[in-house]
């Protein structure tokens, strides 16, 4: 409906959205997910005052918005009522344009964080203790500038990375300690500059190990060789740095790579899946089971189309940054809810149909309380309407969000630029500073302990940027030169990194059978189906 592409629904997918409740999508799954993913704005952050209190606080809102705006302490207290804001069906109007009356109405949360400490600059983030730009980690300590970083702590720059120690610019780790300038390694410590290691301590430029120690381009050295070697390289000079990451990803270009990355996964296709089975086109999942098309999501059974969904959604269909979601659909950040549709920031609830902002309420219908009898007579004559008027079994319109394309992650995975956006967001000149420039020195040791009070310059954007007191204590402990690119930048370097989420059809470079890869047959790399990469590795 939207691109015209042709995409394939099985007898499979029929047979969920019947279970579910729900008519079959009218877009492909690419358009669904930019749509939903058009409705989420990471790290793009206001200084603003709340609605209610006049309190100043970092927002993903801006100060001109048209609806209230709540500092999280205010919007999750009992000092408001959003059953204030309820308001009657008009079965003589589209359905969206009544809940987008409805949504500039009813305060909206300023900065998605629940549970806390000392992490106010942080967005999509719960039980997170004194962390800064953390982008949705969860129960990290001390960790700056990661993205779906979880139980970890220590860790600055990493995308990813879990259950994990003293981690920098690392992607997808699990259970490490200090892995640097790294990417899938599990349960290795002190790697550097490393790809697709397992159980390996004290590697240097390594790829395709297995419980190796002490080795350098996968040679096997001396612990006193390996010390003297990476001693030389000068981590703390940003001259040598660069050299180093420039090798580095010639390193990375020379591995063998696998078509999916999987571990401990049955019958899934997509990348980075992990102790999952039956999952078709999913990415960056784990603990899954019996799902397709999955961006981000843990624990999920029998769901299809969500988005940075944890703690075990079930049976439920075009869900983004939601938790606990069962037999529910279309539904944003909302969290322990059940048999719910169209919703946006409702909490432990059940029986809800276009509701915004609602806590332990059940048999709602746009924020009106009705009888469960009530409720359900409504419920179906609504959906009825919807059918009419082609909403029903569809995501919010992206015109609606409150986000420009721009301030999402839409942006990031399927960039487009102002005229092709449907909105878009005019920010103001981030490149207005005018004072002195100051001149970072190359060595980490010789950067002072006030470096933290001067206005940076990022070498790419020419945006201003600055590191935080505790960033710079972890760059000394850790021996690494102070970064030359805001933080920001740096995200979009690790982006560069990663593999986009899409599935290509290519042959396999070492037996030549057809696979499924997220690596498309025009790059380089050395790319094996399971088979062969099971043998190569062993």
């Amino acid at each position: 409906k939207n691109c015209n592409t042709n995409y394939e629904l099985t007898e499979a997918d029929k047979k969920f959205y019947q279970e579910v409740g729900i008519s079959e999508p009218a877009h492909c799954p690419q358009c669904r997910n930019i749509r939903r993913m058009s409705w989420r704005n990471d790290r793009s952050f206001y200084n603003r005052k709340c609605s209610l209190s006049g309190k100043q606080f970092i927002s993903f809102y801006p100060p001109e918005t048209e609806f209230p705006v709540y500092h999280p302490d205010e919007w999750y207290s009992d000092g408001w009522d959003p059953m204030d804001f309820g308001q009657e069906i008009d079965f003589t109007r589209p359905f969206f344009e009544q809940w987008n009356e409805l949504k500039n109405k009813v305060p909206r949360l300023g900065i998605d964080i629940i549970n806390c400490e000392n992490s106010y600059y942080c967005n999509y983030c719960g039980d997170d203790k004194d962390c800064y730009l953390d982008i949705a980690g969860e129960g990290n300590e001390d960790c700056y500038y990661d993205l779906f970083t979880k139980y970890s702590k220590d860790c600055v720059d990493c995308t990813f990375v879990y259950n994990s120690e003293l981690c920098y610019e690392s992607i997808n780790c699990y259970d490490c300690y200090r892995a640097v300038f790294s990417i899938y390694l599990e349960n290795c410590s002190d790697c550097y500059f490393s790809y697709d290691l397992k159980g390996c301590k004290d590697c240097l430029f390594c790829t395709n190990l297995r419980q190796k120690q002490y080795c350098i381009m996968n040679k096997q050295y001396s612990k006193e060789e390996y010390e003297a070697k990476l001693k030389e390289l000068n981590l703390g000079s940003y001259k040598s740095l660069q050299a180093l990451k420039s090798h580095w990803k010639q390193v990375i270009e020379q591995a063998v790579h696998r078509d999916m990355y999987t571990l401990n996964s049955e019958n899934c296709t997509g990348n980075n899946i992990k102790n999952s089975k039956n999952c078709m086109s999913s990415f960056n999942i784990g603990n899954c089971e019996d799902c397709k098309y999955l961006y981000d999501v843990l624990e999920a059974k029998d769901c299809y189309d969500l988005n940075y969904s944890l703690y075990h959604p079930e049976k439920s269909c075009e869900l983004i940054s939601t938790l606990s979601m069962k037999f529910s659909a279309f539904c944003m950040a909302s969290h322990y809810c059940s048999d719910s549709f169209y919703t946006d920031l409702c909490n432990y609830s059940e029986n809800l149909f276009g509701c915004i902002g609602l806590k332990r309420k059940k048999f709602c219908i746009l924020n009106k309380q009705y009888s469960e009898d009530e409720y359900k007579a409504l419920k179906s004559k609504l959906i009825e309407h919807m059918k009419s008027t082609g909403e029903w079994g569809e995501f919010f319109p992206s015109q609606y969000s409150p986000f420009g394309y721009n301030e999402t992650v839409a942006q990031e995975y399927y960039p487009l630029n102002k005229e092709a956006a449907e909105k878009w967001t005019d920010k103001a000149d981030e490149n207005h500073y005018q004072g002195p420039k100051y001149q970072i020195e190359d060595s980490i040791s010789d950067a002072p302990e006030d470096i933290s009070k001067q206005i940076l310059i990022c070498e790419v954007s020419g945006k201003p940027y600055k590191v935080i007191p505790q960033e710079v204590r972890f760059y000394k402990s850790l021996g690494v030169a102070l970064p030359r690119r805001s933080a920001d930048q740096r995200h979009k370097d690790r982006i560069d990194l990663r593999n986009p989420r899409v599935l290509f059809e290519r042959t396999c470079s070492k037996s030549g059978e057809k696979i499924l890869s997220t690596y498309s047959s025009e790059r380089p790399e050395k790319v094996y189906c399971e088979k062969d990469y099971l043998e190569f590795i062993n």
